[in-house]
């Protein structure tokens, strides 16, 4: 009696120390075997649905359906009473996993099967007893078995509480999670409205895209029209990342000349090449710890393009003339109004750099594709001519916002805020901007007027016709510098007006007028 006593004390004290529910259902069953000389147990679990039971002690095998009656835990469940079964009659179980289950076991003569319920009569799982000779009832009705089965389920119902309140925990601090998340990306996405102003869901949802952008240290690639506001876009994924207070370095690709582009982005050292009097530190450098910002991508050679795309590989770049790498942290974020996809089928942008530029692509809509955005951003560019000017009109009129609506803007934002801030200064201090002052009907005749201007333009240049062409891109070429020549003209060589007029960035303008040779007027 006291060698039972004590043997259940240690069986007990076993089965209290083990802190997961594998690790007491494997204590449980092999003290099982050691105690009754059982040839092998298993312990079953019954999943929270009631409609599988399984074992984390076997792979495939361990998987019963509780509704399939082809195995006989499903008879047991049911009936929710203990029974034995014969080596013979498992023989007639068509069930590939009982069948293995019995291989594991080494085909006992005899199994002794028992679900194991809760106080409150919940079916917790099921014991597979498995032996060769044994007196099932001799060894179910003893103390020893009563008393481990008893503990074993009150340890099994202690496991699932607190497992269940681990994940009821986990499940809370998702919520609260999602909620400050949710909370974090509206406040950053009100941050970002000030600046990208808009109320359309295009809007909406490009603010929420900024947000996870910058929360990222992923490459971004933004791309839309020609003002269209991908500078804006560019700077928002600055101020919200954590490189915020790192430089913001912005590279324009199209407006620095091709031999000058490779020197401005790497740097060189004195001596380098000719006219290198000293050593000049690059954009790369100057990127460190912040972020680069490479405007109109589309633009850079396709030489460089390789040296940039191990650039952003390694992070190392060697100045131009020297003999070590140096490295820059840098978050990189480009830009383009070009169809890359087109560019790299024609061979003049690298698909592998594309590839690892659009990380994370985004995409700008022209404002004609979001007009119903043409009142908040009309508003916010009187507001910032205000605050500048320190004065001006009071709003923009209903009439005005109608005429507004019936422009295409082929020039996007940037060419609303041009139009806006002429209206402010035609409009008298508290007044509302007025369709007049707009210029509308000059903006209209100079668009109808432009295909008489294009072809006297052509003419005036030598253009080959459409006949004459022989090579599309050297006619290409030809026609775009005779629209320069006939817009600076136009514009008594103003290069920022005819800029506008074309729906340009000035340095654009003039890094075309330098590939053409196009002077001003």
């Amino acid at each position: 009696m006291q060698k039972e006593l004590h043997t259940g004390i240690d069986l007990a004290v076993a089965l209290i120390k083990q802190d997961t529910l594998p690790a007491l259902l494997n204590t449980a069953t092999r003290q099982l075997e050691n105690a009754f000389g059982l040839s092998k147990c298993w312990a079953l679990e019954l999943d929270l649905s009631g409609r599988t039971l399984h074992c984390t002690k076997l792979d495939d095998a361990g998987e019963f359906d509780c509704n399939d009656f082809s195995h006989p835990f499903a008879h047991v469940l049911q009936t929710g009473q203990p029974r034995e079964l014969t080596r013979a009659a498992s023989y007639r179980l068509d069930h590939a996993g009982f069948q293995g289950l019995l291989e594991l076991s080494g085909r006992p003569r005899s199994f002794w099967l028992e679900p194991l319920k809760g106080e409150d009569g919940r079916t917790l799982g099921m014991l597979v007893l498995c032996g060769d000779h044994p007196d099932w009832q001799g060894i179910v009705t003893q103390p020893l078995y009563s008393g481990l089965k008893q503990l074993l389920v009150h340890q099994w119902i202690s496991q699932l509480q607190t497992r269940d309140q681990v994940w009821q925990r986990r499940l809370l601090k998702r919520s609260l999670d999602h909620l400050h998340d949710a909370e974090t990306l509206r406040q950053r996405c009100a941050q970002l409205a000030t600046t990208l102003v808009g109320n359309s869901e295009a809007m909406t949802n490009l603010r929420a895209q900024v947000v996870r952008a910058a929360g990222s240290q992923l490459s971004v690639l933004i791309q839309g029209e020609t003002g269209s506001g991908k500078d804006v876009v560019a700077q928002g994924i600055h101020d919200l990342s954590d490189r915020a207070t790192g430089p913001m370095v912005v590279v324009n690709c199209a407006a620095i000349p091709d031999t000058l582009l490779e020197s401005e982005l790497f740097g060189h050292t004195k001596g380098a090449f000719s006219g290198a009097d000293q050593a000049k530190e690059g954009l790369l450098a100057q990127a460190n710890g912040g972020t680069l910002f490479l405007d109109e991508i589309g633009d850079m050679p396709m030489a460089l393009q390789s040296k940039l795309l191990r650039v952003l590989e390694s992070r190392q770049f060697r100045p131009l003339g020297a003999r070590e790498e140096q490295h820059s942290d840098f978050r990189l974020v480009a830009a383009t109004h070009q169809p890359l996809q087109e560019g790299i089928e024609g061979g003049r942008f690298r698909r592998d750099l594309f590839y690892r530029l659009s990380q994370f692509p985004l995409r700008v809509l022209p404002l004609r594709e979001r007009s119903e955005d043409l009142e908040a951003l009309s508003r916010h560019f009187v507001r910032l001519y205000t605050q500048r000017e320190g004065g001006g009109p009071l709003g923009i009129s209903s009439h005005a916002l109608s005429a507004l609506a019936g422009y295409n803007f082929p020039g996007n934002v940037r060419e609303l805020r041009n139009i806006i801030e002429l209206a402010c200064l035609q409009t008298p201090a508290g007044d509302d901007i007025q369709p007049e002052v707009l210029r509308l009907d000059d903006l209209f005749a100079e668009s109808s007027e432009a295909p008489e201007a294009l072809v006297e333009a052509q003419a005036m240049s030598g253009v080959p016709t459409a006949d004459d062409i022989h090579d599309l891109k050297a006619a290409a070429q030809a026609f775009e510098a005779a629209v320069i020549r006939e817009r600076l003209r136009q514009y008594g060589g103003n290069r920022a007006q005819a800029a506008e007029s074309l729906g340009l960035p000035k340095r654009t303008l003039a890094h075309k007028c330098l590939k053409y040779q196009v002077t001003d007027v």
